[in-house]
């Protein structure tokens, strides 16, 4: 630790005077040369702004351009502003009226071109360019047509300038999530322009991506659910730009779309369910089902696992397991620490939940919501089953990883059963936590058995096992101690738990995007007292 902390302060120095040495470089006069060599090019093919309803949240009720203060519109000017982010981006084209000026709108295009035709790190960010230039062109009905031939030649001149800048910077990013955005800007460009160029590199580009990204089941390496959902709306979008524009459809990309597309069926399409496992909160997904219905997207999925996540439902249940292990180093940056915890649900309420994801980086929340103790899971001795650190870029990764071992699942009608192992806990307390849940599908019991299983070093150790509930739910103790009652909707609940002390307290819930609540998680704890203990509770509806 001594020698590692003297290393960490001098990369990120070495990394700091890189990024200053880089930043005067793409301010230069020498830069801007370099990306401004273009040929004249018009733009040929304009797709409809609908291609685009996978990714926009629209308000239904459609704005005209002319309510915009149009000279004041760039007076916000903090780049961490995300009002700022949202301005830069053009997004908000696609609320905009298509029945609105055309001169308005070009006007806007116009300025901003004036203001920033040359690079700029807080509005030519991977991700703020790259939508800016999908709503730009993808609104070209108010953005482009009728406009001067002077005004197309910069329009046409600064859109590939930055497509030129984009394709120097992108591979820099240690983003995925902006090397994709990035991907479907470039391949929209090279299909508008009818630049091959701009298109045989964004391909290329997203090839590499797709095979360094995703597993051998077609789910994002991370193990995120959110960014499962965020590669199939980005990857069906460009295979509509394929198809729209009347070009041959790259085989491998119907490939990957189908991997997804399982797993998409299987978690997320025509549910309600959230399911808030590493990085994911609550999110809608009933307008990006409607797009898949429209353009034809019917996924099927027979499995009841994908990528370490058992998922076992039927029509008035759902039990969702987590038995997979830690993704790479360099994928865990939304990791949480929640190894074999659960989600469990009757007639689409949440009955038993994990607490979500805090997203800010920055904040000290994030850490928090990556812990074990915020996850339906057992902890021992209050410690996280993973550590995590930060990198040069100042967000958390894992350092460690663990096994799953012996991992069982069986569904039959009545009944279901979910069993693995893992020894995450094993190095520094010489135990194996072993975790099998049974669910009585006619009478509604769930039984959950938890075992601490020593392998060497026996010690005393003080364990938890946690069911965290939704927030607003009345939680109340039995008299004699033994019981948990709460009620979800018009259900009611008993958690029971023989041999073990059971409570419950106040906790935080991050199921919404960067934001929290206080909510109620029921605890079983005790301690080992030297042997191997197996902890029997029992969740049933009353």
């Amino acid at each position: 630790m001594v020698i590692k902390n003297p290393l960490n302060i001098i990369n990120k120095y070495k990394f700091f005077i890189y990024n200053k040495i880089r930043g005067i470089y793409l301010r230069s006069s020498l830069y801007n040369k370099k990306i401004s060599k273009l040929e004249n090019r018009n733009l040929v093919y304009k797709p409809n702004p609908n291609i685009f309803d996978c990714l926009v949240k629209y308000n239904k009720k459609k704005q005209n351009i002319n309510s915009y203060e149009i000279k004041e519109i760039w007076q916000i000017n903090n780049a961490n502003n995300s009002k700022y982010k949202k301005l830069h981006n053009f997004f908000w084209l696609f609320s905009i009226d298509l029945k609105s000026s055309n001169n308005s709108t070009q006007s806007i295009i116009n300025n901003w071109i004036d203001q920033n035709i040359d690079y700029d790190y807080s509005s030519w960010e991977i991700d703020i360019l790259s939508k800016r230039i999908m709503a730009w062109i993808s609104n070209s009905k108010i953005t482009y047509e009728d406009g001067s031939e002077r005004y197309k030649e910069k329009f046409n001149f600064i859109v590939r300038k930055q497509i030129n800048h984009l394709k120097n910077e992108i591979n820099r990013s240690d983003q995925v999530d902006d090397k994709l955005i990035g991907c479907a800007a470039i391949i929209l460009v090279g299909l508008s322009y009818q630049d091959e160029e701009f298109t045989y590199y964004g391909e290329n580009l997203l090839k590499k991506i797709l095979s360094s990204s995703i597993d051998n089941e077609g789910f994002p390496k991370s193990r995120s659910f959110r960014q499962l959902v965020f590669y199939l709306k980005y990857l069906v979008l460009i295979r509509e730009l394929f198809k729209d524009s009347q070009n041959i459809i790259p085989d491998y990309l119907n490939e990957v779309i189908f991997d997804l597309g399982q797993s998409y069926k299987l978690f997320f399409y025509e549910s309600h369910n959230s399911l808030l496992f590493n990085g994911n909160h609550i999110t809608d997904n009933k307008e990006f089902d409607k797009y898949l219905k429209t353009r034809g997207y019917n996924f099927n999925c027979e499995k009841n696992e994908i990528s370490g996540y058992v998922y076992l439902k039927n029509k008035k249940n759902s039990l969702i397991f987590d038995a997979g292990t830690t993704p790479g180093k360099q994928f865990s940056e939304s990791y949480q620490s929640g190894a074999l915890s659960f989600e469990f649900f009757y007639l689409k309420n949440k009955i038993v939940t994990n607490c979500g994801y805090f997203q800010k980086n920055n904040h000290q929340l994030n850490k928090i919501s990556k812990s074990s103790a915020t996850h339906s899971s057992l902890i021992i001795e209050n410690r996280s089953i993973n550590f995590f650190s930060k990198n040069k870029f100042g967000k958390d990764f894992t350092e460690n990883s663990f096994k799953i071992l012996d991992k069982k699942v069986n569904k039959e009608k009545y009944k279901w059963s979910i069993e693995a192992s893992h020894d995450g806990y094993q190095k520094d307390f010489g135990v194996i936590h072993k975790r099998k849940l049974e669910f009585d599908t006619e009478n509604l019991i769930l039984n959950g058995f938890d075992k601490i299983i020593y392998t060497k070093n026996k010690r005393p150790l003080n364990f938890e096992i946690r069911f965290h509930l939704m927030p607003d739910l009345k939680v109340t103790k039995t008299i004699d101690g033994q019981n948990i009652l709460f009620e979800v909707e018009n259900s009611g609940w008993k958690l029971s738990c023989e041999n073990n002390k059971i409570d419950f307290e106040t906790g935080l819930y991050f199921g919404n995007k960067n934001k929290y609540v206080e909510n109620k998680n029921i605890f079983i704890y005790g301690n080992t007292n030297n042997e191997n203990k197996m902890i029997h509770w029992i969740l049933q509806k009353i």
